[in-house]
């Protein structure tokens, strides 16, 4: 069993460089062992979409065109933390940020930022741009 929690959420300013933190506990990484993780976000009325994403062997990584370029994920392993930079926020990018994980390795990449590929999620935190 995964638990993923999430932090680095909190009112910003247009503009703004926040950096989301995602603990993953009770995953740890070893060699053989790659697993997917991911940050979704929901806007109020909107469905949830995915972000970015990151393999933890290898460090592939996944990008919605919405966010290429401005935000970074990253993942250090002796932290057990896959990180968000956010930079050059907007007000659209408003919403609850979730992070997720795939236990079943690397997904294929039209599939890496769907929900369905997602077997554990964390409680969301939110990220208010304005």
């Amino acid at each position: 069993h995964v638990q993923l929690v999430e932090s680095g959420g909190g009112s910003v300013q247009v503009g703004g460089s926040p950096r989301l933190s995602c603990a993953h506990i009770g995953y740890t990484y070893t060699s053989g062992n790659s697993v997917c993780i991911s940050w979704f976000r929901q806007a109020p009325g909107k469905e949830r979409e995915g972000v970015a994403g990151i393999v933890t062997g290898g460090g592939t990584q996944y990008y919605a065109d919405s966010v290429d370029g401005r935000f970074t994920i990253s993942r250090d392993h002796a932290e057990n933390t896959v990180y968000l930079q956010m930079n050059d926020l907007r007000p659209d990018d408003t919403g609850t940020y979730y992070c997720a994980a795939d236990v079943y390795g690397t997904p294929f990449f039209s599939d890496a930022l769907k929900e369905y590929e997602y077997n554990y999620w964390g409680q969301g935190t939110q990220v208010t741009v304005s």
